[in-house]
């Protein structure tokens, strides 16, 4: 049996589509919109695709004892969702332990007082990035954002810091889930850190502008509060939930199982801040609810694999899961790895959703779930994608393996 279509548009890519564009529209029911049209492609598979391998897709088809701690066994999308789920959960809690550490507002003491205090900051999440998931990175460079803006900040700034995360681990093996994947696949590591020829343009083009952006709107606090302390322990668990992250993402590609480790750990020495879970909730959800959307789209292949082709998928992960356009791309194979990484590594800045960063982010600041809002204020970040695109062509060259 065939699955219908609509002017040869299969059925799906519509009803994904259609989510897309309710979610673009309706920003204040983004969860409902999700899981409806999550529910809506479910319902049409199972009516007009009844030979569909639902538990092949999901769990793979390995044991999922075998799978957890052998990377290159995994198959289906549990993991890829586990992740998900573990990770903006922990980082929220990881947040709110750096928040109330007090470094946060300690930080005006060293960071310079005008439009440089804002850019140095984007400067920190870059690098932190390259070493760390891209979540934790925005997640700590947003909260010392809502801290030094004194809680004003522009969302063309908290485009940038999504921005500022994404751009740092594009040409890191364990900065991001894509490049991590290619390095799984066999991707040398050093085909992938070129990428940073054109993540490095990218920032320098978007950062300038989005930190003068955000003095005009909010300057920088330019003296910490008097008589601050800093929680030394709470910094400590900080530390270890980003070591054990580093540590379970080398060892066995599942970051989140070092995040909750050292959450609880940490618990035994301060009290955890678990109603951050709360908020974060709403969030993750609609996450992992577009994220399986996506991997229910019936792709077969990309189109043939070229620098344009490269070029239009930094596009497409903006509103589509850039993980299994990744493995898509692996599975073609023909591409330069170092501009397909930075493709869909930071084209998902582009809209809040189009990344994990993003939706992370948009826990914090509800105010940027906003297409538009996003789109207008954070238009530089387009801007840079684009330039930091042609520069790495330009001087690397389209060089497919």
């Amino acid at each position: 049996m065939v699955p219908p279509s609509f002017l040869h548009i299969r059925i799906e890519f519509i009803l994904f589509g259609l989510t897309l564009l309710c979610v673009a529209l309706f920003h204040h029911h983004t969860l409902r919109v999700a899981l409806l049209g999550l529910l809506s492609i479910i319902i049409f598979k199972l009516v007009f695709d009844p030979t569909y391998h639902w538990e092949e897709h999901f769990l793979g088809t390995r044991p999922l004892a075998e799978q957890l701690f052998d990377k290159h066994l995994r198959g289906g999308e549990w993991a890829i969702l586990l992740n998900l789920f573990g990770l903006l959960l922990g980082f929220a809690i990881l947040a709110k332990h750096f928040e109330s550490s007090g470094v946060p507002d300690y930080l005006p003491r060293y960071l310079p007082d005008d439009w440089k205090g804002g850019f140095v900051l984007l400067v920190l999440i870059f690098v932190m990035s390259s070493f760390l998931d891209n979540i934790a990175a925005a997640m700590i460079g947003g909260t010392v954002a809502l801290v030094v803006f004194k809680n004003k900040v522009h969302i063309g700034y908290l485009a940038a810091i999504v921005a500022a995360s994404n751009a740092g681990g594009a040409g890191s093996v364990v900065g991001d889930t894509t490049t991590t994947m290619m390095w799984i696949a066999g991707v040398p590591a050093l085909e992938i850190f070129p990428a940073y020829i054109a993540a490095i343009t990218a920032f320098l083009t978007f950062a300038f502008i989005a930190s003068r952006v955000q003095d005009r709107y909010q300057p920088i606090q330019k003296d910490p509060v008097a008589g601050l302390t800093i929680d030394y322990v709470r910094l400590g668990i900080v530390g270890l939930i980003l070591l054990f992250t580093i540590a379970t993402n080398i060892l066995f590609d599942f970051p989140a199982l070092g995040v909750w480790v050292a959450i609880l750990l940490g618990s035994l020495v301060r009290k955890t801040p678990w109603h951050e879970l709360r908020d974060a909730l709403p969030g993750t959800i609609f996450l992992l609810a577009l994220v399986t959307c996506a991997s229910l789209m019936p792709i077969d292949e990309l189109p043939a694999a070229s620098w344009q082709s490269a070029f239009v998928l930094g596009f497409v992960s903006s509103v589509f899961d850039n993980i299994p356009l990744t493995k898509l791309a692996l599975d073609q194979g023909g591409y330069d790895w170092a501009i397909l990484a930075y493709a869909v590594g930071f084209g998902g800045s582009m809209i809040w959703f189009g990344s994990s960063a993003g939706v992370a982010i948009s826990n914090i600041f509800p105010e940027a779930r906003s297409v538009s809002r996003w789109f207008t204020r954070g238009w530089f970040i387009t801007v840079a994608y684009v330039v930091g695109f042609l520069v790495i062509l330009v001087i690397k060259g389209w060089h497919p393996n």
